[in-house]
């Protein structure tokens, strides 16, 4: 009994061991074909898998996308940080450092990764290297969305320039109401005024006196109106002819002869003669006869307005490697315009003392019409002034060439009109 039970013990430690034994053989097995299997492939594997601090990649094509939008663009990561950025952002002070260098936009970023919102918002930011209580601020509309699911997209569009032309756009509506209420007005009264003084020839031609100085004023704000609608746009929209200098300059003395008469102004007019530019003759005559009305208007008595042209080079006066430019430059002995007033001086509607200009009839469309006829024929206007002591308003325009007469025909024929300067 003692000997058979000692042989089943012996048999069960037998048995034990050869099953652990074999289960460390199975084990070794395969702990050794996993270590083959990871060193064929680890390498790939290794390469294969993300690191924790690796930048998030863009979505295939978003960054082709990015390069042609006209929109600033930023991407951002899990982190806010700046994971590409268009070179305008930068420019524009958006971007600093690797950061997004405006708080409201960082803080709609953050509120659009959280809940996938898209979200649009109206900015006034300070522009890059400016001071914030002179310059004007960018106007800037900020639109985020979602990119993918660890990405934010942040498009900024300037707005700055359509605001500008929106808000000049309002001043010039509300401008021509109160212009043209104006004159109407005063038309209305001093018909009842006729009206009423029928028995008395005396006021009846006083009051009728005070009507045909308001129907002027009219005419001509509605005729500067009408003007400023055709050459606005800064484009010549009928063919181009030559036209001379010096009929010009003849034709705005005569425009202004009874006003600088009455106030003994002497007009005069020098330099080179011959001279021909290329364009609309009723633009220009109408632009050269502005100036030269407002040197009038704005001049004391006994004073002395002249004009003066020359012919100049394109590369002098704009940095242009060739080409002409004809310069008329109508200078005054008048009141002078401030350094705030100058940056201003040609809008519409835009006077620098308006109550002179009540008194003389000017509507303040004038210099807005010479700046929009030189942009047309391809030229620019500038002004020099010191207060007290006059101003010098300058055109500068292509030079043209005269017309030549055709010995067969009789008749006159014109020479090519110069290239249109890019």
């Amino acid at each position: 009994m003692d000997v058979n039970v000692a042989a089943a013990a012996a048999c069960a430690i037998a048995g034990l061991g050869v099953g652990l034994t074999a289960s460390i053989a199975f084990r070794w097995s395969e702990r050794e074909q996993a270590r083959g299997r990871s060193g064929k492939t680890g390498r790939t594997n290794r390469s294969a898998a993300p690191e924790p601090d690796q930048e998030p990649a863009l979505p295939p094509g978003v960054d082709t996308v990015l390069s042609v939008l006209r929109s600033c663009a930023i991407v951002l990561g899990e982190g806010d940080e700046v994971v590409k950025a268009s070179s305008a952002a930068y420019a524009m002070g958006l971007v600093r450092g690797g950061k997004v260098a405006v708080d409201p936009m960082l803080s709609l970023a953050r509120s659009t990764r959280r809940d996938g919102e898209i979200r649009q918002i109206e900015l006034e930011l300070t522009r890059p290297g400016a001071s914030a209580r002179t310059a004007e601020p960018l106007a800037v509309s900020v639109r985020v969305a979602p990119l993918g699911s660890r990405l934010v997209l942040v498009l900024v569009e300037d707005r700055t320039e359509r605001r500008r032309i929106e808000a000049i756009r309002r001043d010039f509506v509300a401008n021509v109401s109160h212009e043209l209420k104006t004159p109407v007005g005063a038309l209305s009264l001093l018909s009842e005024a006729v009206a009423d003084a029928s028995d008395d020839p005396e006021a009846v031609q006083r009051f009728a006196g005070r009507m045909q100085v308001e129907a002027t004023r009219l005419a001509s704000l509605v005729q500067e109106i009408i003007d400023l609608s055709r050459v606005q746009d800064d484009q010549l929209k009928v063919d181009p002819e030559p036209v001379a200098v010096d009929e010009l300059i003849a034709e705005a003395i005569d425009r202004c002869r009874q006003t600088a008469a009455a106030k003994q102004i002497v007009i005069a007019a020098g330099g080179t003669t011959d001279l021909y530019l290329v364009g609309n003759r009723g633009q220009l005559a109408a632009a050269l006869g502005n100036l030269v009305e407002n040197a009038v208007n704005y001049s004391p008595p006994r004073t002395r307005v002249a004009i003066a042209t020359r012919r100049i080079s394109s590369a002098a006066a704009l940095g242009e490697a060739d080409g002409e430019l004809i310069e008329i430059s109508v200078t005054d002995q008048g009141i002078g315009i401030s350094e705030k007033d100058r940056e201003r001086i040609f809008e519409r509607f835009y006077r620098v003392d308006p109550a002179r200009s009540r008194l003389t009839g000017g509507t303040g469309l004038g210099l807005s019409i010479v700046k929009h006829v030189a942009a047309s024929h391809r030229g620019t206007v500038s002004v020099w002034s010191v207060e007290g002591q006059g101003s010098t308003f300058t055109l500068r325009l292509p030079a043209g060439q005269a017309p030549v007469e055709d010995p067969e025909n009789h008749a006159a024929t014109t020479l090519p009109a110069p290239e249109a300067r890019s």
